[in-house]
């Protein structure tokens, strides 16, 4: 994971470094990063903070040139990475239990994302913190759709409340909400369909569902491996619908890593989980200090 993110790092650390030499190594170190699918914007911003970092400080008279950089390097990241809102999820849901009513999140993402199995993980989670869910299948557009939901739902236990292809996402969504305030049901999992965000007439099909159900919280789910793509979903997704949180797919396999850092970076928002593998229980909390330490091989 990160390997060649770590590289990256390690290449600008281990350099030999003189008050001369420093301008051309952050210049080297922002090129790896683009290189990375590291953001312009995330990319610039690290870069900025380690000069800022390094300001007032003699290079050649550091007795350890190397620790300095690595605790540069470690605060430009753990900024990045900090996000405006903390979310605890678990938490949240207990809050809503106590007043009765059902917790209702919101999953967008384009197709081939890992969305649906995403909320299954999530199902499955939330079903062993001892709440009861229920899901909804608003993408009544795609295929196949409804029936890969209900695949994974039965697969953990959850209920699906479905509706006929063609029909409206957002009364889907209205019924499944309905069905957990008359069934005392703690969490409502909404699916949407998984659409390109060049399609405005079915981004504007997801504001109706996200206005209809008046979630708690908009996840948007992504694929870490998609890099800059993963990016320019999320901005157009937040765009439309104002994403609260997201959630990163396939993190196991992403050698780069510049996925994690610009999402969390340019959009302010964090990221709450992330995908570690097929099964239901490949969820792991996305912990800043864990990323931080595996780019950086502390």
């Amino acid at each position: 994971m990160f390997g060649k993110l770590n590289k990256v790092f390690s290449k600008f650390v281990n350099r030999t470094l003189t008050e001369q030499s420093l301008d051309d190594a952050i210049k080297d170190l922002r090129i790896l990063l683009y290189a990375n699918d590291v953001a312009v914007n995330t990319a610039d911003a690290i870069c900025n903070n380690i000069i800022k970092s390094l300001e007032g400080i003699e290079i050649g008279r550091l007795s350890s040139i190397k620790k300095r950089l690595l605790d540069a390097l470690r605060e430009a990241i753990a900024d990045i990475l900090t996000p405006e809102k903390e979310i605890d999820l678990i938490q949240e849901i207990k809050k809503s239990k106590e007043q009765k009513k059902p917790y209702v999140i919101l999953f967008v993402g384009v197709n081939g994302t890992g969305k649906s199995t995403t909320m299954a993980k999530i199902a499955h989670m939330l079903k062993k913190q001892g709440f009861t869910v229920v899901a909804a299948a608003s993408d009544t557009f795609r295929a196949g759709a409804i029936e890969q939901l209900s695949y994974h739902m039965d697969n953990v236990g959850v209920r699906v409340i479905k509706h006929q292809y063609k029909s409206d996402p957002a009364s889907v969504a209205y019924d499944a909400i309905e069905h957990a305030r008359a069934k005392n049901i703690d969490v409502v999992l909404i699916d949407t369909a998984g659409r390109q965000v060049t399609d405005k007439n079915l981004m504007r099909e997801i504001q109706k569902i996200s206005e209809i159900s008046s979630p708690d919280l908009k996840i948007f789910v992504g694929d870490s491996l998609t890099g800059n793509d993963a990016l320019y979903q999320t901005k157009e997704f937040n765009k439309y619908v104002g994403i609260d949180a997201a959630i990163l797919t396939k993190l196991d396999a992403d050698a780069k890593g510049g996925a994690a850092l610009s999402i969390a970076h340019e959009t302010g928002k964090p990221i709450i989980y992330v995908g570690v593998g097929q099964k239901y229980d490949d969820l792991e909390k996305f912990d800043p200090s864990l990323l931080i330490s595996k780019i950086l091989e502390e």
